[in-house]
């Protein structure tokens, strides 16, 4: 099995810890992780290079498809971020600008429709399912169906040490509960691809057909036509 690790920030605290507890349920698997902003430091700019011309063309061309190709052969993907400001880390944000031409409306990778997702959040008060949100909004658009949420709430300090043992235990107990359901699932399958999602694929293919029908065939357009989805062929088996 593998698992690519995302985390939104460098910092070893309470989401690295959180991120570590649930990953033991996974003895055995091959684990690669990315640290933002180390790995991928610099903004998408808005050039529209991966639209119009290629994702081979972004200036970020090189950490971005590092990121990318591991992505698209792990069986679970594991996103992390504390919320800062009641949203995602501002280097998590800049990753997922980088990725929007995987967006369905444009080009969204087959593989991704059969993958599952696990998001890990926490912050002092509110603001951990906003940060979870930025997170899953790109992730279902990238089209995947499956995934996992955990939100926690520290209500007293920033350190994990510091916070109440009260406080840990609940934490340590709900992420051990997500881990366990997830470990469950038969990684040899993939996983079930949802009705909404297959809506949004459906609406963005009424409007690539609706483009290629207009005569304007754009590198988008031409992807969604080599891979037969224009036609009766879909990204997911289930």
């Amino acid at each position: 099995m593998k698992i690519t690790v995302i985390n939104g920030t460098e910092k070893r605290g309470v989401t690295y810890r959180l991120k570590e507890i649930f990953l033991q349920y996974f003895q055995g698997a091959e684990i690669t992780e990315f640290y933002l902003p180390r790995d991928c430091s610099s903004f998408c700019v808005g050039c529209t290079s991966c639209f119009m011309k290629g994702e081979n063309y972004c200036k970020d061309f090189n950490c971005i498809n590092a990121i990318e190709k591991s992505l698209m052969t792990t069986d679970l993907i594991v996103m992390t971020s504390p919320a800062y400001v009641m949203h995602a880390t501002g280097a998590m944000k800049a990753l997922l600008d980088h990725f929007g031409y995987r967006w369905m409306p444009h080009r969204p990778a087959p593989e991704m429709f059969g993958k599952r997702a696990v998001i890990i959040t926490q912050c002092l008060g509110a603001g951990a399912k906003s940060t979870a949100k930025d997170i899953k909004h790109s992730l279902s658009w990238w089209g995947i169906s499956k995934i996992g949420v955990f939100n926690g709430a520290l209500m007293s300090d920033i350190i994990w040490d510091k916070v109440s043992e009260k406080r840990r235990k609940k934490l340590t107990r709900n992420i051990n509960r997500l881990a366990c359901k997830f470990a469950k699932i038969k990684y040899s399958k993939p996983a079930r691809t949802k009705l909404i999602t297959k809506i949004r694929f459906n609406l963005c293919r009424i409007i690539q057909k609706q483009v290629r029908k207009n005569g304007v065939v754009e590198l988008d357009n031409e992807y969604w036509y080599n891979n037969g989805w224009l036609g009766k062929s879909r990204p997911w088996k289930s």
